[in-house]
């Protein structure tokens, strides 16, 4: 990998693998981002690179980051994310997740270049107790999220079967860690909790999630790229899943702020229950996970608790307020 590009770099998970490769010596790397609410330049802050502010749906201008800075490698980060976000809004995440993907796959055709999608562990569904998702598995998407990830996943796969595309897949599982926006469940009770606001628990709260230290999945897709094959797909994950009570306990505990904070609403529309990857055939490939989902989740919430300046400023903004309240007013009042 002599040029990469990094789709969505100022979001959570890319701002987090760009600087994952220029530790490990990539010194041509590149940033594409849309700058929507999500990805904030601040994700950036104190690293030198390019960062070209554009959406990846634009052919040209993809074509044109590719040749000027010599891409060889597409890394595609770029995504609408949240599922709240998406039952509420569900158009923008078939416009980015799926147009946006097939765009730039048509550019790593056109030029030539090795394409990695970052996908995500909710395309398999709903996973019974005692099974453990593996990447032959049949996707069963739950919400609109999930599906336009699965079709963007199901075109990444048609464009090495059909072309020869140089392509490879990660499917990671629930991130949390540095820079991750404020909308997500463990940065939101984080700061909720530092602020002495309830923490809004969706239904009893026994929902099972592999909680992934966001360093632990850049590696893992670092790995994927230095010795991965290609055409084939990887789940990242910790191995292993916590509920979101046993989640909040750890949350609490680091904060040091009591149980009382706790208050169970109306469940999601469509909630998966349980999420659980196997990480066998990455682990094959020589990595391994460094953190248990508690110790994940405990390493996150401290970040938050020493990075006010972070933030603040974004709880304070109006979009988010709003957003805060279309999504947990009623509920934090009984009502669904």
């Amino acid at each position: 990998m002599k040029g990469i590009l990094v789709t969505g770099g100022c979001g959570f998970i890319g701002a987090n693998f760009v600087r994952l490769l220029l530790e490990r010596g990539y010194s041509n790397v590149a940033v594409l981002d849309k700058l929507t609410y999500a990805g904030r330049l601040e994700n950036l802050s104190g690293v030198e690179v390019p960062v070209v502010i554009g959406d990846i749906g634009n052919l040209e201008l993809l074509r044109y980051v590719c040749r000027a800075h010599g891409i060889d490698t597409i890394v595609n980060f770029a995504a609408e994310t949240h599922v709240d976000q998406s039952i509420a809004s569900p158009f923008i995440f078939t416009e980015t997740n799926v147009r946006g993907t097939h765009v730039l796959l048509e550019v790593a055709r056109e030029l030539g270049l090795r394409f990695h999608q970052i996908s995500t562990d909710e395309v398999y569904g709903t996973i019974p107790l005692g099974q453990h998702s593996l990447e032959s598995d049949v996707l069963q998407p739950r919400s609109p999220y999930s599906a336009s990830k699965a079709a963007s996943d199901h075109l990444v796969q048609s464009y090495f079967v059909t072309y020869g595309l140089q392509t490879t897949t990660t499917r990671g599982s629930n991130n949390v860690g540095p820079y991750q926006f404020l909308e997500k469940v463990v940065p939101l009770f984080a700061t909720n909790a530092l602020l002495g606001l309830p923490l809004p628990v969706y239904g009893d709260g026994l929902q099972m999630r592999d909680y992934t230290h966001v360093s632990d999945h850049c590696t893992g897709i670092l790995t994927v790229l230095e010795r991965g094959a290609i055409g084939e797909i990887y789940n990242v994950g910790a191995g292993q899943e916590i509920t979101n009570l046993e989640m909040l306990e750890v949350l609490l505990q680091t904060l040091e702020k009591p149980c009382s904070l706790i208050r169970h609403v109306a469940d999601r529309a469509g909630h998966d229950r349980r999420y659980s990857v196997s990480v066998a055939k990455l682990e094959a490939l020589g990595w391994k996970a460094q953190f248990s989902p508690r110790d994940a989740v405990a390493a996150a919430v401290k970040w938050y608790a020493d990075h006010p300046d972070y933030w603040q400023p974004v709880r304070e903004s109006s979009s988010f307020q709003a957003y805060y309240a279309r999504q947990y007013a009623a509920r934090l009042e009984g009502k669904s």
